[in-house]
């Protein structure tokens, strides 16, 4: 055999490294997966939605008469026992306002029913004074009349005579009683709000007491002003009766009935809250979604089952996130939904086969929006794949990623 130079082994071996190094590229990769393993436990299967907080029972005070309040001084916040705090202070508005010409009118009235007392006053003076006199005169005919001196007749005449000044006695009386009326009421046209020391006529006051014991939510009014009739002043309520509204679509409602249990999540507070489906009403209302698609909607009623002092840092019209439990689900075999994808007309998952993807169809049962239960397909301690990309097929070598 012919001697092979040095600089021919040199070329040849380095094509050979080439040759290696290019097969070993071609080799495909495995993929980079994350994993789960198939599990036994528990499931709850929920409807979840956006709640809000709010008292059974909001009440709103409101002006009892058109007037002046005074400015008040109870802050949102503030605690009112009820019959015994006061709210608010009014003060009657005047009927009318007088004119200069109205008033003089007013007065001129006043001055005339005043001279008429006077006048009936004298009326009844006289009155009286005939009655004493005819009263006399009947003392001293009666025993002339015993003894024959006067007829019956001008007895009789005496009689009728004190009967006579008692009815004009009376009637004097009564006139006088009608032209005081008079003149109060002339006297009641003039008097107006602005009587007292500081413009307000403080026993003519109306105080506004708190309905219930509680707390105060809002305070609508609070400067001094003229206000009308039934003017909203405040809004009351007892933060202890505190309840959750979450209106749902009707097709989730119908699945849910009083007594349902709530989870309570994202309140603010370090640990879920417990509650209880009181009421689904049974009156729905359309709703316009953030999309702009009408949706019917129900509104489904939430008593707090946890005790007052763990969610007590809570207040009317405080937002919640509410989960109500329709299915629980006891030692099942599940998964999570992130490995589930469709295969034709079947549910499917990759199952890690020592480093190997394998597809496999399988039967779920119940589901919430983070695990799925397996019925069959799957046994317990198997790993899937979490999120399989398009670079997951039948037979690809797949990597674990760290973590």
């Amino acid at each position: 055999m012919p001697n092979v130079s040095r600089r021919t082994l040199t070329i040849g071996a380095i094509v050979l490294v080439l040759v290696v190094l290019i097969g070993i590229s071609l080799q495909p990769q495995p993929v980079g997966v994350d994993v789960a393993h198939v599990t036994r436990g528990d499931l709850l299967v929920t409807i979840d939605d956006e709640g809000q907080t709010r008292l059974k029972d909001v009440y709103v005070v409101s002006a009892p008469v058109a007037g002046q309040v005074r400015r008040i001084d109870i802050e949102a916040g503030d605690t009112v026992t009820a019959g015994d705090t006061i709210l608010a202070l009014f003060q009657p508005s005047d009927p009318i306002m007088l004119d200069l010409r109205s008033r003089t009118e007013a007065e001129a009235i006043v001055k005339a029913a005043d001279a008429a007392v006077g006048l009936t006053e004298a009326e009844q003076s006289r009155a009286q004074a005939q009655l004493d006199y005819d009263r006399a005169e009947l003392g001293r005919a009666v025993p002339l009349a015993e003894r024959g001196t006067i007829s019956q007749a001008t007895l009789d005449q005496r009689q009728l005579s004190v009967r006579t000044a008692q009815a004009s006695l009376a009637q004097a009386t009564a006139n006088l009683r009608k032209v005081e009326a008079d003149l109060e009421s002339a006297r009641a046209t003039l008097i107006t709000s602005q009587e007292g020391e500081d413009g307000l006529n403080s026993k003519d006051l109306i105080p506004v007491r708190a309905p219930i014991s509680g707390r105060v939510l809002r305070v609508l009014q609070e400067s001094e002003g003229v206000l009308a009739a039934g003017t909203a002043l405040m809004e009351l309520g007892n933060p202890a009766e505190l309840e959750i509204v979450v209106d749902l679509l009707s097709t989730d409602a119908v699945k849910i009935k009083a007594g349902d249990r709530v989870i309570v999540d994202d309140w603010g507070g370090e640990q879920p809250l417990e509650g209880r489906v009181r009421l689904v009403e049974p009156f729905g209302f359309t709703k316009i979604s953030a999309l702009g698609i009408e949706e019917q909607r129900v509104n489904v009623i939430i008593d707090f089952v946890s005790s007052q002092s763990e969610w007590q840092n809570l207040g009317h019209g405080y937002r919640v996130e509410t989960r109500v439990v329709v299915q629980d689900q006891r030692d099942i075999l599940k998964i999570p939904v992130s490995a589930l994808f469709r295969s034709g007309e079947s549910w499917a998952v990759f199952v890690d086969d020592d480093s190997e993807a394998r597809l496999q169809t399988i039967t779920l049962g119940r589901r919430n929006t983070l695990e799925a239960e397996v019925t069959e397909g799957l046994s317990q301690d198997d790993t899937v794949i979490l999120h399989p990309s398009d670079a997951i097929v039948d037979g690809v070598a797949v990597m674990q990623r760290d973590g």
